[in-house]
């Protein structure tokens, strides 16, 4: 299994992201309007693709450490590191939908519906830090962080895909709308698709690193422990 892993991590890094990258920047034609910020696109949608995927990953191991108390410490910390993983992730589609926004509207922050979604989330997962941090002495800490995880997967898609289309936006609806039709070209879609299949098998090994991390620090812990 771990050669298979390492296998996909060198495959991701050395061939696939870097024929990502080059199809976005080099092989793509820039949207029509948007011109060349639009290459942002392939870089921005997989960031904020994962930002929500953690938050599924992590309302789903929380999910399962209530149904069993069996392994609760591996589910507690593969809860943790996708939240940690997911904030990196929402920092960074923040960071790449600023500087959309300063080139298409002229300002880093617009008050947009999209753009206060994203910081919405960015605050939920900023909320659970410190909530785990401030059950740091409970015994409770894994069951309490695991119900606030649930919760914040369930609220999660009415922040991100419901509320903000409620409202007028000044962001292009190319993936998600009312028609339920993809706004792109053949060539920018199979670029966009590839983009987000690429980021998420990276996304996937580097989760994996960090629960592998995880569960080393505890073994260690145990061991110190028991001597």
């Amino acid at each position: 299994m771990k050669t298979i892993i390492n296998f996909l991590f060198i495959l991701t890094l050395f061939v696939l992201m870097p024929v990502s990258i080059a199809m976005s920047l080099l092989w793509v034609y820039p949207a029509e309007f948007l011109g060349e910020s639009s290459r942002i696109l392939y870089f921005h949608v997989p960031l904020a693709f994962l930002s929500v995927l953690s938050f599924v990953i992590a309302g789903y191991q929380s999910l399962l450490i209530l149904i069993a108390n069996s392994k609760m410490k591996d589910r507690e910390y593969k809860a943790y590191n996708a939240a940690l993983a997911g904030i990196f992730f929402t920092i960074l589609t923040i960071i790449t939908g600023s500087i959309w926004a300063k080139i298409s509207w002229g300002s880093f922050w617009n008050w947009d519906p999209r753009e206060t979604s994203i910081v919405y989330l960015m605050l939920i997962y900023i909320s659970y830090f410190c909530l785990y941090s401030v059950l740091k002495d409970n015994e409770n800490r894994c069951r309490i962080s695991s119900v606030y995880l649930i919760f914040a997967m369930i609220v999660m898609p009415f922040f991100i895909f419901i509320i903000p289309r409620m409202y007028h936006s000044l962001h292009p609806n190319t993936l998600i709308n009312s028609e339920g039709k993809i706004h792109l070209e053949s060539a920018m879609r199979l670029t966009l698709f590839i983009s987000i299949a690429v980021y998420t098998l990276l996304y996937g090994y580097i989760y994996n690193i960090m629960n592998r991390i995880s569960a080393l620090e505890i073994k260690t812990e145990e061991k110190n422990y028991d001597i």
